[in-house]
C-alpha cells in the first residue's frame, strides 16, 4: 500500500513520460520480461511497442517465438527502422507481411539472412514502403530480378542496398537499379560471380554521388569499370575489390591518389608484408624514390 503522496511508477503518464523517456532506453529483452510482470505492465510495454519507431531482433532474434513477434508489432503503425538480423531461423513471410503492410514509414529495413523468406517479403517492401531509404538483403538468395525491379520502381529514393551474395542477380537487374534509383550512395554486389563491368559501369554513370562500393569476389569484374567509377563518381569513399583478379593497380592507383579507402594494398607494401613474414622484419625501402 502506498502512503500518502507517493508515486507508483505506473501513476506517471504513460505516453508522455514513460514511453518516450524511460521505456526507450531499454533493451528488448527487457522490455518482454517486463511483460510478465502484471496485467498493468503487460498493457504499458503494448503500448510502448505500438508507437516505437525502431525494431530490432538483432539482440534476441533466435530466442523469440514467431507467435511473440507477431504479438508485439500487430497494432504497430508507426514504425521507421526495422531489423530481423539472427531471424534467420523462423521468420517467414506469414510473420512479415502484415508488418510490412501497416507500415508504410518505414525508411530502413534489415532483412539481411533470413532464407525462409521470398521475393514475396521483397515485393511488398517496395510496395508499401515508398520512402526506403536503406535495406539489408544480404544472403538473402530469394532475391530475384523481377522482385529487384520491383523494388527499383517504386523505391526510387534508396540510397543504400546491401546485395551480398544475392547469386540470382545479374547485371540485367543491377542495370536497371542503376537507372531507376539515380540518388545510390552505398552498394554491395560482393560475392556475386555473375556481376561483370557491365553492372558497375552503369551504376558509375548513373549514381554519381555513390560514396561506397563492395564489389568483393566479383570475378568478372575488370579495371574498364574501375576506370569508369573513377571519371563518374567524385564522391567515393571507399572502394572494396578483394579477391577481384582482373582488377590490377593499374585502376586502382588513380583512386588511391582521390584518399578513396581501397581494401586491398599496393603490389609493394603487399610485397614488403609478404617478406616481412619471411624474414621476421621489414627492410627500409625508400618509397619515395
Amino acid at each position: 500500500v502506498l502512503a500518502e503522496g507517493e508515486c507508483h511508477l505506473l501513476d506517471l503518464p504513460w505516453e508522455d513520460v514513460l514511453v518516450p523517456h524511460i521505456l526507450c532506453y531499454l533493451p528488448l529483452q527487457h522490455l518482454v520480461s517486463l511483460q510478465r510482470v502484471s496485467k498493468q505492465f503487460h498493457s504499458l510495454i503494448q503500448v510502448y511497442l505500438a508507437n516505437c519507431r525502431t525494431f530490432s531482433l538483432s539482440s534476441i532474434g533466435p530466442c523469440i517465438p514467431k507467435e511473440a513477434f507477431c504479438s508485439m508489432l500487430k497494432d504497430n503503425k508507426v514504425l521507421q527502422n526495422l531489423s530481423l538480423q539472427n531471424c534467420s531461423d523462423w521468420v517467414s513471410d506469414q510473420e512479415l507481411l502484415p508488418v510490412i503492410g501497416q507500415n508504410q514509414h518505414l525508411q530502413r529495413v534489415d532483412m539481411s539472412g533470413c532464407a525462409w523468406l521470398t521475393r514475396h517479403s521483397l515485393v511488398a517492401v517496395s510496395l508499401s514502403c515508398l520512402h526506403l531509404q536503406h535495406l539489408g538483403l544480404a544472403h538473402c538468395e530469394w532475391v530475384d530480378s523481377l522482385s529487384l525491379r520491383s523494388l527499383a520502381d517504386h523505391c526510387g529514393g534508396l540510397q543504400s542496398i546491401d546485395l551480398t551474395a544475392c547469386r540470382q542477380l545479374k547485371d540485367d537487374a543491377i542495370c536497371y537499379l542503376a537507372k531507376k534509383c539515380l540518388n545510390l550512395r552505398s552498394l554491395s554486389l560482393a560475392v556475386n560471380a555473375n556481376i561483370t563491368d557491365e553492372s558497375v559501369e552503369e551504376v558509375a554513370k548513373n549514381c554519381r554521388g555513390l560514396e561506397q562500393l563492395d564489389l568483393t569476389g566479383c570475378l568478372r569484374v575488370r579495371n574498364q569499370s574501375i576506370r569508369t567509377l573513377a571519371e563518374y563518381c567524385p564522391k567515393l569513399q571507399s572502394l572494396k575489390v578483394n579477391h577481384c583478379h582482373n582488377v590490377t593497380e593499374s585502376s586502382l592507383d588513380p583512386l588511391r591518389k582521390r584518399n578513396v579507402v581501397i581494401d586491398v594494398e599496393p603490389p609493394l607494401q603487399r610485397a614488403l608484408v609478404l617478406l616481412q613474414d619471411v624474414l621476421g622484419f621489414a627492410p627500409f625501402i625508400n618509397l619515395q624514390i
